[in-house]
């Protein structure tokens, strides 16, 4: 059974402006699905219509009863004046999670991440690489079942951008569902089940990078060279 159902007709932020349309995919347990797209195609439209930020949307959009679902944006937004320690109390307030769950939760992400020494100072005054850290750690401490990401990879260096592959894979394998935009599409490749493309607000294509590589008649293409293949395809229609 799907944690997610997604069925999209259309979807945009005015009344007659339509951003995204005739998008549906849905999203299973353990799996990783990459949500890809050149700027501008609605993929950013999209993760809101799912968590339902976008005012204007017919669909149906399908959430697997009592499951929790945590996002991470792809710029980090924070409380001006608490700390990230009082960000941590905060959420576990929110979600009712006993003290020494939090902290045995928290303890490896920050060890992780570098972070324990800066746990009384606020996100607003660390680097973007931190403030993008200290994110992942929050969207993470909840345990969620449903992880929706955008541009996760955005601020990070080399190391960190390690670190947090490296926590998605062990989510998903520990039976998180998993919606992650991204321009990467090499790391994408070698991370994700499924596909979903976007192209000028609609759904251009889902599936593996096999059945990509079926459609673009290309038995050992890239996940790139199919973008680039299905895109240019397209707009010379």
């Amino acid at each position: 059974m799907s944690l997610i159902s997604i069925k999209i007709k259309e979807a945009g932020y005015e009344p007659g402006e339509t951003k995204i349309q005739n998008l549906e995919f849905s999203i299973h347990k353990g799996e990783l699905i990459g949500l890809i797209g050149a700027n501008g195609a609605g993929k950013s439209t999209t993760i809101k219509s799912i968590l339902g930020y976008i005012p204007f949307l017919e669909g149906d959009i399908r959430l697997k009863e009592g499951i929790a679902t945590a996002y991470l944006p792809e710029r980090p937004v924070f409380y001006d004046e608490l700390t990230l320690q009082e960000h941590i109390h905060f959420i576990a307030a929110v979600e009712e999670l006993p003290e020494e769950i939090v902290k045995a939760r928290v303890t490896p992400l920050l060890e992780k991440f570098k972070l324990t020494n800066h746990l009384h100072e606020l996100p607003g005054t660390y680097s973007k690489g931190m403030q993008q850290k200290a994110m992942i750690i929050l969207a993470l401490m909840i345990k969620p079942d449903l992880l929706i990401i955008d541009e996760p990879f955005m601020g990070l260096d080399p190391i960190a951008t390690k670190l947090l592959l490296d926590l998605i894979l062990e989510e998903s394998q520990r039976g998180v569902g998993i919606l992650m935009c991204t321009h990467v599409l090499d790391t994408a490749e070698k991370v994700c089940d499924r596909f979903v493309l976007i192209d000028h607000g609609q759904q251009l294509a889902l599936g593996t990078l096999e059945k990509f590589r079926e459609i673009c008649e290309r038995p050992d293409g890239s996940l790139f060279e199919c973008f680039h293949h299905l895109i240019e395809g397209k707009n010379h229609e």
